[in-house]
């Protein structure tokens, strides 16, 4: 890296041309430059080396030991660098081997993944997924290590990962549901009927009994009863399919879910805002940029 530092990359282009042509002039013509300037260039390119490079010969001029085994690796070199600074080339999914890494809880793989992957394996039929556990505190630095490419998280300015960009998705709300038939659901329940059910809640940290909508409620000066509490939202929709436990659960999450009856809950439980989450790694990428638009376009067809 020091030698780099030591010499103007464009004194590279210009050896490569005089290696190709052996002539001064015609690596002028070539290079698009007066004859002095190739000139001087090549002055400076054998005090760079130490090394004449090219000697006056009978026809033209002759390269030395030093510049033949130059020539070579120069010019794969220059290819090289000619590919990475040139523009990123359109995505083609149909034709693309990749494999994408995206982070979901149970509620983001039911609402926004399962909808996705029929089009996304339809339009990049060779491409592979790769779903991870979400874990929000760590995903700035599961993206910087390009360990994950996408991740889906509640937008909440309090709680956004740092470092990120993020995409809206959609604004999901609370219902009040139970299984089929159940005798407490058969039309929207009063304030005191939802307090007399037996209820489940989802405790993300394990083990609770309270969530926002008991603190709604001891304003109201009313509890209700949580006989359960689960990690996940998909066993909480098991489990009222199955017993005759009511829970309040995202209301997108229901369309994975059939045979339960859904109602209006008594009391207004704030919903949130989905959102897809990034670096800025692949912020520019093409294949990046397409999956986020497929994702934006499927959320935003899809029935609230």
């Amino acid at each position: 890296m020091d030698n780099l530092r030591r010499i103007d990359l464009n004194l590279l282009v210009t050896l490569d041309a005089l290696l190709a042509e052996l002539n001064v002039t015609r690596a002028a013509q070539r290079l698009f430059l007066a004859q002095p300037t190739v000139s001087v260039q090549l002055a400076k390119l054998r005090e760079v080396f130490d090394d004449p490079l090219l000697l006056p010969g009978p026809r033209g001029m002759r390269p030395t030991a030093r510049a033949l085994a130059l020539r070579e690796p120069l010019r794969e070199a220059l290819r090289a660098l000619a590919g990475t600074i040139a523009p990123l080339e359109s995505f083609d999914p149909a034709k693309a081997d990749i494999t994408w890494r995206l982070a979901a809880t149970d509620y983001s793989e039911t609402t926004v993944l399962l909808p996705l992957l029929s089009s996304l394996y339809a339009a990049a039929p060779q491409c592979r997924v790769a779903v991870l556990e979400l874990a929000p505190p760590r995903l700035p630095a599961q993206m910087e290590k390009g360990e994950v490419d996408l991740g889906f998280h509640i937008w909440d300015e309090a709680d956004t990962p740092a470092r990120l960009h993020r995409q809206w998705l959609f604004r999901e709300r609370y219902v009040l549901a139970g299984r089929a038939g159940h005798p407490g659901l058969r039309r929207r329940p009063s304030l005191k009927q939802f307090c007399a059910l037996e209820h489940v809640i989802v405790s993300p940290d394990g083990g609770g009994f309270q969530g926002v909508t008991d603190r709604i409620l001891a304003d109201l000066g009313m509890q209700r009863r949580v006989a359960l509490s689960v990690p996940h939202f998909l066993f909480m929709a098991a489990v009222l399919a199955r017993t005759d436990l009511v829970g309040m659960l995202p209301e997108r999450l229901l369309h994975a879910v059939p045979g339960l009856r859904v109602v209006a809950p008594p009391v207004q439980v704030q919903g949130y805002d989905m959102a897809m989450f990034w670096h800025e790694r692949s912020h520019r990428d093409p294949a990046h940029g397409w999956l986020r638009a497929l994702i934006a376009d499927k959320m935003g067809k899809q029935e609230p």
